[in-house]
């Protein structure tokens, strides 16, 4: 919290608030509900300063400034924009009154989680971009924007079906420019999950379906293309029958393609749980 004075006055009310908002509350020790609407105004905040400033004025000592808002009881807090009251709150107020005002011009949870995604996802870092952006589809799966990124993701992630399961929902006011990228991205995706590399390695496998070279080159293969179930499933059975030598050859290659998965991938962790039975 800041608290403004007259020295300080320009800068936090006009400048800041062309910047951000400004929530000033305004309060005097001798009055406890102004002290207390204070507090949970800060708390409730503090997560969001991009976005909301908060400041006080100590009515005791800054009469000058309480007097220029024309305050005329406490508790009051002010909302500023651009320098010029936007909002407000007077009298005792109950949490489900605060929060139903400050909801009103802070960004809900799903906008921040989304936007960490988007930065997440320009840099690449589409593992952990799945993790942030599935935290906002849980807190609302309807919302268009949020199921196109997530369906994106999956496909950087050759989660294919995932990607095109989302892409079904999407109605069809919303099945825009960007909509129709992702249509053509999980195009593209599907023909190099079916590589001819991985045709001409299946086609010989008809022919030679003991051979556990060319079984472990399609694992490797599929793992390329982000197919990681079947390549796990091909190893996993390999592990299952083969003799000791294959087994060992077959579990490294097992555990690198689980060590490819993000943390609490669904694949990953049912993988595990069959390694784990297969070893105890």
């Amino acid at each position: 919290m800041i608290a403004i004075t007259l020295e300080n006055f320009q800068q936090v009310v006009l400048d800041e608030s062309k910047n951000k908002l400004v929530l000033v509350a305004f309060w005097a020790a001798q009055i406890p509900e102004s002290v207390e609407l204070k507090d949970k105004l800060a708390a409730k905040v503090a997560p969001f300063p991009e976005q909301m400033l908060m400041a006080t004025v100590d009515c005791q000592t800054e009469q000058q400034i309480a007097q220029q808002f024309g305050i005329q009881g406490l508790p009051t807090a002010i909302l500023v924009k651009d320098g010029q009251p936007l909002d407000g709150l007077s009298g005792p107020q109950t949490d489900e009154t605060i929060a139903t005002f400050l909801d009103k011009h802070l960004p809900k949870q799903e906008d921040l989680l989304l936007a960490q995604a988007q930065n997440l996802f320009t840099e690449s870092n589409f593992n952990e971009a799945l993790k942030v952006i599935s935290q906002a589809y849980q807190i609302n799966n309807e919302r268009a924007d949020i199921k196109l990124l997530l369906a994106d993701i999956n496909i950087q992630l050759g989660k294919t079906e995932d990607a095109q399961t989302l892409l079904d929902g999407i109605m069809m006011v919303d099945q825009g420019s960007y909509y129709q990228a992702l249509l053509a991205k999980l195009e593209l995706a599907s023909q190099a999950a079916n590589s001819p590399e991985i045709q001409a390695l299946e086609a010989q496998l008809t022919t030679k379906p003991d051979d556990i070279e060319l079984k472990h080159q399609l694992a490797a293969q599929y793992s390329q293309v982000n197919r990681h179930e079947d390549a796990l499933l091909l190893l996993f059975r390999l592990m299952q029958a083969g003799d000791t030598e294959t087994k060992e050859a077959s579990k490294t290659l097992f555990l690198d393609v689980l060590k490819s998965l993000p943390d609490g991938d669904a694949i990953a962790t049912k993988y595990r749980r069959k390694l784990y039975t297969l070893m105890y």
